[in-house]
């Protein structure tokens, strides 16, 4: 694995369990917006109305990092619209807003969140609040994991870390075109059961996708990349490496059955 660069590598084969790659993969760390796959578990799992309308407020705005928002304040989305930007654009002020309107509010929905992972065994992991924003929110790969499988057992989840691109209009305004923060999904060769990115200067870039490599559902994990390229190209890398090394072994079984005669 030399050749991929991320800090953080882990790879599992889904169907076997099997770990095909790993690298520093012990303990918790900051895991940036990955953190929004736990927000939107718990936002699914309430069964809130996805087409009530939710307003995004000055409660929303990033006081921590000062991030960028292209939803202003006042901004009204659905709630299926609000998750399916916060998952495929990572867009903070969605997630918060989703997390302020679950019943009983914000520090219900932190406890929820906390309470989903103690359900997934997510025994390495703890969150503060639903962006990723905070360092503060920490899991390790193989919690990362499951918290992609139980994501990935969730069409509307599924479906939205997944997408393309989506057009929302924000109450009367000009509709606004928000696209996926992870370019493979766009790319043919590549089947895609869940993903997403983060970001933050104590996490580094990160990318988690659950994908179909060699027709086996594959986990990939990869935190603490420097370069927003490389976690790209780290994912390209792995699955050519494991296609590379399938081949090997059906070249290697086809040799064994069929033994060349001697003449």
């Amino acid at each position: 694995m030399g050749a991929v660069r991320s800090n953080v590598v882990f790879v599992q084969d889904l169907s076997s369990n099997a770990v095909l790659y790993s690298r520093n993969e012990e303990g918790a760390r900051p895991i940036a917006s990955i953190t929004k796959l736990m927000t939107a578990l718990v936002v699914t799992d309430a069964n809130q109305n996805m087409q009530e309308i939710i307003e995004v407020t000055q409660a929303d705005v990033d006081q921590v990092k000062h991030s960028r928002s292209r939803l202003a304040v006042g901004a009204r989305l659905t709630r299926a619209d609000m998750l399916h930007i916060a998952l495929m654009s990572s867009e903070n002020r969605a997630a918060n807003a989703l997390a302020r309107n679950y019943p009983g509010g914000l520090n219900a929905f932190v406890v929820a969140m906390n309470a989903k992972a103690k359900q997934l065994g997510m025994t390495q992991s703890h969150f503060v609040e639903p962006t990723g924003l905070s360092s503060d929110n920490v899991s390790s790969p193989r919690d990362l994991v499951k918290m992609m499988q139980a994501a990935a057992s969730r069409p509307t989840i599924s479906n939205f870390s997944t997408d393309n691109q989506q057009e929302v209009r924000a109450g009367n305004k000009t509709p606004t075109v928000f696209r996926n923060t992870n370019m493979l999904v766009t790319n043919p060769s590549w089947d895609i059961k869940v993903s997403k990115t983060g970001f933050i200067n104590e996490a580094g870039q990160c990318l988690v996708m659950v994908t179909r490599i060699n027709n086996r559902d594959t986990a990939i994990v990869l935190l603490n990349a420097e370069g927003k390229g490389t976690r790209i190209y780290d994912a390209m890398k792995i699955k050519q490496l494991l296609q590379a090394k399938q081949q090997v072994a059906s070249t290697d079984q086809a040799e064994i059955e069929s033994p060349e005669k001697e003449l």
